[in-house]
């Protein structure tokens, strides 16, 4: 369930991520769905995953160790998956990324990404599923 204001929340939440530099395992695309998440919800799911690995492929090995193969069946797991087209604002979206599967944040036709180069949109349709948050 989405808590009351969570739209302002999260644009707070969002424009404090994009001030923060990229850091795998502080700041990454992984946790900074989790934070919108969080920022949506009141359900904090980073404090499972922050600082337990310093790099993508340290990430990746953590999650394959919880039996999740990539960044989106890890949110599957936690989330239900929905039509990419029938994604709403505050849901997360899977795309492709340099190192693998990215997550972001749909923000309505884009998505919001971090990415080392910092917080960047791209379309929708470029994600390849989507996942309802509350």
């Amino acid at each position: 369930m989405r808590v009351k204001g969570w739209r302002s929340i999260l644009a707070d939440y969002v424009a404090g991520a994009a001030r923060a530099p990229y850091q795998p395992g502080t700041a990454d695309c992984a946790l900074f769905a989790a934070g919108a998440v969080d920022a949506i919800t009141g359900s904090d799911h980073r404090r499972v995953w922050a600082g337990r690995y310093r790099c993508v492929t340290g990430g990746q090995r953590i999650l394959r160790r919880a039996g999740h193969a990539d960044v989106a069946a890890l949110v599957a797991a936690h989330l239900p998956e929905v039509p990419v087209a029938y994604a709403r604002p505050g849901d997360l979206a899977a795309l492709s990324g340099t190192d693998g599967l990215a997550l972001g944040v749909v923000q309505g036709e884009g998505i919001y990404v971090l990415t080392p180069a910092g917080l960047a949109t791209v379309p929708l349709l470029t994600a390849l599923r989507a996942f309802r948050v509350g």
